[in-house]
């Protein structure tokens, strides 16, 4: 008999950055990094679960601007260009460090890693939308929807047409892409105002998450604090965030993101190699930039950038297994606690966005593979 709940939800949002005007947008590049590091990434999380027999349940928003952009025919042709710079920058790297082992071991890491994320790329023709939804349809993933344009919606109150806007043309959107309507929304920011539930519920909706002060200063006082939903009088479902579970993997300060062995977000080729050698690899205009392909581990606190020693995939993989064990641990210690004094089953919500799993923690993934790997194999907590 389990004894309460986790939910994992990561929202999937960024900004529309669809340039068809200039040859060369520094901004798009933010999607091209999140398919890259976030988005396959999760899918091949996802791939394995499901080849190993783990019944994973996990809740991610995927926003019309991102749903849109995932599906452009442009951005999606832009990206395939930008993938194949990394693989020829990956593999100039193996014969660049031929003499020295520990890099040459990185970079035949990034060749390798690139490669498996063109594979699937092709294999989904692209459409990393129908990737995702093969994993609704197959109850594993439950897809919600966010507004339409992520507008913050407190600030739209006065305007209550732009706010409907927001939730309709969003429903709709959803229903086109993944033939189905939405269950529940991630309120852009998490932001709720009072009375918007009214609007929820004529869109359709079951239910939203919001923050965890939109719960626990409701009128009345809920009783469970976070840790159950509340029903509103329209009978949609409010859930709010679990501060303690939140902060313990997204602070890189308290949680784990910070751990020495992780890769340095900060240090990057695009900065560290010969300009004339990264030259092709960078911005037209000759500025530096980000190539995603970075050497360097976080090695300490308080260390300068240029102190950072090497980074080493299999030891920050076994990192990542320790802090899934931890949080497991941690999560079933706080739903016993909670059960014992609500004798009731708690839910702990754990959201976060989506691009902090790969994109700057990049070994986010391996955490959330390990987690339910881990899951599956425990008694008294429910994913």
């Amino acid at each position: 008999m389990s004894i309460g709940y986790l939910a994992l939800v990561l929202h999937a949002h960024l900004p529309f950055v669809r340039h068809p005007e200039s040859d060369y947008v520094l901004e798009e590049e933010w999607l091209y990094e999140a398919i890259t590091e976030t988005y396959i990434p999760l899918l091949q999380v996802f791939e394995g679960l499901r080849r190993d027999g783990i019944d994973f349940k996990i809740t991610m928003s995927m926003t019309p601007p991102l749903v849109s952009m995932l599906r452009d025919p442009l951005l999606q042709e832009r990206f395939d260009a930008h993938l194949a710079k990394l693989e020829e920058l990956a593999e100039l790297e193996v014969e660049h460090n031929a003499q020295n082992g520990h890099l040459r071991y990185l970079a035949e890491y990034y060749a390798a890693e690139f490669n498996n994320v063109r594979q699937m790329w092709e294999r989904y023709d692209r459409d990393l939308v129908s990737a995702f939804k093969q994993f609704l349809d197959s109850n594993n993933l439950e897809i919600i929807t966010c507004g339409a344009t992520h507008g913050y919606l407190p600030l739209m109150k006065m305007y209550p047409q732009a706010v409907w806007a927001q939730l309709r043309v969003a429903c709709e959107h959803y229903e086109e892409n993944f033939g189905r309507p939405p269950s529940g929304i991630w309120l852009p920011e998490c932001a709720y105002y009072e009375g918007l539930e009214r609007m929820v519920a004529d869109a359709g909706l079951r239910y939203f998450l919001t923050d965890g002060h939109g719960i626990l200063y409701a009128r009345p006082r809920p009783r469970f604090g976070t840790y159950a939903p509340i029903y509103t009088e329209t009978g949609v479902a409010a859930f709010g965030r679990d501060h303690e579970s939140s902060q313990q993997v997204w602070s890189s300060e308290v949680g784990y993101p910070g751990a020495p062995e992780y890769r340095e977000f900060y240090r990057d080729l695009g900065w560290d190699a010969e300009y004339d050698y990264i030259k092709p690899y960078i911005m037209p205009n000759g500025q530096r930039k980000n190539t995603g392909i970075k050497y360097h581990k976080i090695t300490g606190k308080g260390l300068g950038l240029s102190d950072k020693t090497w980074y080493d995939p299999y030891w920050a993989r076994e990192k990542a297994a320790d802090h899934a064990a931890n949080f497991m641990y941690n999560r079933e210690q706080q739903i016993g606690h909670l059960h014992g004094i609500m004798q009731r089953k708690p839910i702990i919500v754990s959201p976060y966005d989506a691009e902090l799993f790969g994109h700057w923690w990049y070994e986010g993934p391996w955490f959330i593979d390990y987690l339910f790997r881990k899951l599956g194999t425990t008694k008294g907590l429910t994913k």
